[in-house]
C-alpha cells in the first residue's frame, strides 16, 4: 500500500518541491545565554537544518519563489539526497514573525496559516507547518475545515524537544513529514508524530512528555514509517468528490462557542450559567461515557439544554472517553438527544469545537449547523448510516488483492484508450481495495488521470475527478495530467482539469511556452 520505489534514469532523479511553513514551538526553540529557558529562534534553515546530511545533500543553491504577505519574496532552498522512492525534495522554510506560541494561538493564527498555504499552493507540491504541540490537534482540526477541496497534503508536525538538544524527537518528524509530503499526494490536512501520519481531526494529544505523544483513538494512522519506507493506507485516504478548486474559509467563530466537561456532582445552574453567556451561539458537552450527564434535580440541568437550544443555541454531546462514540443507547443520553442535543458521534473535542467554528462562520441557519455536525465534511467522524461491512479478503490476502489491482490497471488504461466509460466505471466500482485503481502508475508513472487526460472521452477525465482523483499527481518525467493535456491540444480537457484546479509548474510553463 505503499509508494512503489523506481529507480532513476541515468542517475537522474525528480524533484518535488515543499514549503515548510514554521510557526514557532519547541522544535525550533534554543537555551537562552542567560539560562532562563527555551525560547524560539530565526533561521531555522540555515541553523537547524543544512548542517544535517539528511536534510541538505550540498547540491547547488537555489532560490525558490513565495508569497510572504502578500508579496513575492525568493527564498533559500536545501534539497534532500534522493529517498528510496528515487526522488529529491527541494524545500524552503518561511518564517512567521513574531514566532507564535501555540498555548496562545487562536483564529488568527489558524488564518495566518491558511491563506499563507492559499498564496503559494500554486507554487509547490506540498506544506509542513511546524507548530508547538500544545495546540497541535486544534490546529490540525480547525485548518482542515478552512481548506476545502484541497488537493495537496498538509502536514502539521512539532517536537517534544528542540531540534538543537542531544536526543530528541525532532529530526524524524520533520524528515518524517517532508519525505511524505514531497512523495506522496495525500489530500489531507495530517499530523505526523514519532513515524505515523494521522489524519489531523482525529488527532489529540496523548502526553506531555513522551515522544509518542499523538493519538488518533478512532480512525486507523494513514501511513506508518517503517526501516523500508511509507506504507500508506491508501483506502482510509478522503478526496474530495466534485470538481472544484481549492479554497480557504479565512475565519472561524471561535469567539462564540464554549466547552463544558461534565463531572459528577455537577450543578445545573454553572451550565446554565455559560449557555447564558451573552451572544454564545455554541457549546461542547463532554460527557460520560456513551454520551451520558445528570438530569439534576427534576430535571434542570435538561431543562436548562432545552431553553438554551430553544434560544437558538447549538449544543453538542461528545464523549470524555478517548475511544468511542456517544449514543442514545441509554436514559441520561436520550434524555438530551430529547432536549436537542446533537450527537457528535466519535468527534474529538478539538475537531468538535473547530467544527462548530468553522459552521458558523459560514452564517448558515443553526438547523443547518446541528445537521452538519453529525455529518463527515473532512473524515473528522464515523457516520453511522455507513455500511457495516468490509472486504472479504482479510491482511493475508490483500498480497493477492494488489495483483488483481495491477491486472485492473492494466485493463483500466486500455478502456481509457478506448474511450469506453461504462467499462471505466464498472472498473472502478469493483476498485475493492479502496482508491488502489486511482492510485497506480504504468512502467512511466502516468496514474489514470494522466492516461484520460490524453484520451478520446472527456466525460471519463470528468468520472475519474467525480472519484477523487488527483490533478497534482506526476509521471516519471515529472509532468501532470494538465501538461499533457495541453501539449495535445486538448482544450477542453484543459478547461476541465482547470476548473478542478490542475496548474502547470513552472518547467511545464516554460516548456509549453517554448514550443509556442
Amino acid at each position: 500500500m505503499g509508494f512503489t520505489a523506481v529507480v532513476g534514469d541515468n542517475g537522474v532523479y525528480p524533484e518535488s518541491r515543499v514549503l515548510i511553513i514554521i510557526t514557532g514551538g519547541t522544535i525550533c526553540m534554543q537555551p537562552l545565554p542567560d539560562g532562563s529557558g527555551l525560547a524560539p529562534v530565526d533561521g531555522f534553515l540555515e541553523n537547524a537544518m543544512a548542517p544535517r546530511p539528511s536534510f541538505n545533500d550540498r547540491s547547488e543553491k537555489v532560490k525558490l519563489s513565495a508569497i510572504k504577505d502578500g508579496e513575492k519574496v525568493l527564498l533559500d532552498s536545501l534539497r534532500t539526497p534522493p529517498s528510496s522512492y528515487s526522488r529529491h525534495v527541494r524545500y524552503s522554510a518561511l518564517e512567521f514573525s513574531p514566532l507564535l506560541d501555540s498555548s496562545s494561538i487562536s483564529s488568527d493564527g489558524w488564518t495566518q496559516i491558511a491563506t499563507t498555504i492559499k498564496a503559494n499552493y500554486h507554487l509547490y507540491d506540498g506544506f509542513v507547518v511546524l507548530h508547538g504541540t500544545d495546540s497541535l490537534a486544534y490546529s490540525a482540526s480547525a485548518l482542515s475545515f478552512m481548506m476545502e477541496d484541497l488537493g495537496k497534503p498538509v502536514i502539521l508536525t512539532g517536537s517534544q524537544a528542540s531540534i538543537f538538544a542531544l536526543q530528541s524527537d525532532a529530526v524524524d518528524n520533520l524528515l518524517g513529514s517532508l519525505i511524505i509530503a514531497g512523495t506522496f499526494v495525500i489530500p489531507e490536512v495530517c499530523l505526523f508524530f514519532h513515524h505515523t501520519l494521522f489524519r489531523g481531526n482525529r488527532t489529540t494529544k496523548v502526553s506531555a512528555s513522551q515522544f509518542q505523544a499523538f493519538d488518533s483513538p478512532n480512525c486507523a494512522p494513514l501511513a506508518k514509517v517503517t526501516s523500508i519506507g511509507v506504507d500508506v493506507n491508501w483506502a482510509l485516504i478522503e478526496r474530495t468528490t466534485k470538481i472544484a478548486q481549492f479554497q480557504v474559509t479565512p475565519y472561524l467563530d471561535t469567539t462564540h462557542v464554549a466547552c463544558v466537561r461534565i463531572f459528577p456532582g455537577i450543578k445545573p445552574e454553572m451550565v446554565d450559567f455559560v449557555l447564558r453567556v451573552p451572544d454564545l451561539k455554541g457549546l461542547i458537552l463532554e460527557t460520560f461515557g456513551m454520551g451520558n450527564a445528570p438530569a439534576g434535580l427534576d430535571g434542570s440541568l435538561t431543562k436548562a439544554i432545552r431553553s438554551a437550544v430553544e434560544r437558538g443555541i447549538i449544543v453538542i454531546n461528545v464523549s470524555q472517553c478517548t475511544n468511542g462514540f456517544v449514543s442514545p443507547l441509554y436514559a441520561p443520553g436520550y434524555a438530551l438527544g430529547k432536549a436537542g442535543v446533537v450527537f457528535g458521534q466519535d468527534l474529538t473535542t478539538e475537531a468538535a469545537l473547530t467544527k462548530l467554528s468553522y459552521l458558523l462562520a459560514l452564517n448558515i441557519e443553526p438547523a443547518e449547523v446541528a445537521a452538519r455536525m453529525s455529518k463527515s465534511l473532512r473524515g473528522e467522524l464515523t457516520e453511522l448510516a455507513t455500511p457495516a461491512f468490509a472486504h472479504p479478503a482479510g491482511p493475508e490476502d490483500l498480497s493477492s488483492a494488489l495483483s488483481g489491482a495491477e491486472a485492473a490497471f492494466t485493463l483500466l488504461g486500455y478502456a481509457i484508450a478506448k474511450g469506453n466509460l461504462q467499462a471505466v466505471k464498472d472498473l472502478l466500482e469493483g476498485d475493492q481495495v479502496g482508491h488502489q485503481l486511482l492510485k497506480r502508475a504504468d512502467y512511466a508513472g502516468n496514474t489514470a488521470m494522466h492516461l484520460a487526460a490524453v484520451g478520446p472521452n472527456k466525460d471519463i477525465l470528468k468520472e475519474l475527478l467525480l472519484r477523487g482523483a488527483s490533478v497534482h499527481e506526476r509521471n516519471r518525467a515529472n509532468n501532470t495530467p494538465l501538461f499533457l493535456a495541453v501539449k495535445m491540444g486538448k482544450q477542453d480537457f484543459v478547461d476541465l482539469l482547470e476548473v478542478a484546479g490542475a496548474m502547470l509548474w513552472e518547467e511545464e510553463k516554460k516548456e509549453t511556452a517554448a514550443k509556442n
